[in-house]
């Protein structure tokens, strides 16, 4: 990167609270999808915990409710809200844009689904992982553009992961039509996607005073992201000392840096593990999870093509 690095001072062991200590949000909005489950409650917990007004977007509103309840009490912030969202839904989407009014600072795209074992499409006959960790969130965020503008000095955050470095998106092929459905192959180009995207709005957005960066949050062994792996395959992976495993609070970490770090202001198009910016294939480095960032997921042509993609399919 040419540009100066981008450096904190947390590391792997760093939680969400201790990233948002001392950040004051009072009167400012965040929305946060995915928020019922995962590293998601945790990314809304500290932006309510530091003031936000905050919206949890998911699909089960039963379980929205029941921890946006947990987090008014956990914070003592009440202005907690339920919305719904099925990012694989487009009149779903449409529904909390045209529903949603005045400005908003913060926007965590954060849910996503992983490794689904089968081929499945959105009505519009896009592969799932494509459709849900990408298209989806690239519609809510371009309905969402005016409410982000509105902020002025708005965040967007978008949850990758190291899995993005097993492939670049295939334009040839998206959505699996002629070569044969991988679904780990699957998720690791909806995951590049999230990158170019972020490379992508940062270029388009920067004069509107929007950041956006994305991130990979660790690699999180109570994530229900993991639930269509087989359960022996799981506890191979835990048990294999590949991965050194997050808790909840530090795989939120990096999303609530991104989102609330004043270091962080005017910055775009970047990619951070563990609350730090990482360089195009760091090596690992053992006890952290780090892996850097592949070439291909912060390609400015690559995020272009993508974005004239996503505009066409998204109409």
């Amino acid at each position: 990167m040419t540009a100066t690095r981008i450096t904190s001072g947390f590391d792997f062991a760093s939680t969400a609270t201790d990233v948002v200590a001392g950040i004051d949000l009072h009167g400012r909005r965040a929305l946060v999808t995915g928020a019922a489950s995962g590293i998601g409650i945790e990314t809304a917990r500290a932006l309510a915990s530091a003031g936000a007004e905050t919206f949890l977007a998911a699909r089960n509103l039963t379980a929205a409710e029941r921890t946006a309840e947990d987090i008014r009490t956990t914070t003592g912030n009440s202005r907690v809200q339920v919305l719904h969202l099925d990012l694989m839904d487009r009149a779903s989407v449409d529904r909390l844009v045209d529903g949603f009014s005045g400005p908003l600072h913060i926007l965590v795209n954060n849910a996503g689904v992983m490794a689904v074992p089968l081929l499945e499409h959105s009505p519009e006959g896009h592969e799932s992982q494509f459709a849900t960790n990408h298209l989806g969130h690239f519609r809510l965020t371009l309905g969402l553009l005016a409410a982000l503008r509105a902020a002025g000095g708005a965040r967007v955050v978008s949850v990758s992961s190291r899995a993005h470095l097993n492939s670049a998106v295939v334009f040839e092929d998206i959505d699996f039509n002629r070569r044969p459905y991988d679904p780990a192959l699957a998720y690791a180009q909806s995951k590049t996607a999230n990158v170019l995207f972020a490379v992508g709005a940062a270029r388009l957005w920067a004069d509107d005073g929007i950041s956006v960066n994305a991130l990979h949050p660790g690699a999180i062994a109570d994530s229900n992201l993991s639930r269509h792996y087989d359960p022996d395959v799981l506890e191979q992976l835990r048990s294999s000392g590949r991965y050194t495993y997050k808790t909840l609070q530090q795989g939120a970490a990096t999303s609530a840096y991104l989102a609330t770090s004043p270091s962080i202001k005017g910055i775009g198009g970047r990619y951070f593990e563990n609350c730090q910016e990482t360089d195009v294939h760091d090596p690992t480095v053992a006890g952290t999870d780090a892996a850097g960032v592949a070439a291909h997921a912060l390609d400015p042509e690559a995020a272009e093509r993508l974005w004239a993609v996503s505009t066409e399919i998204n109409r």
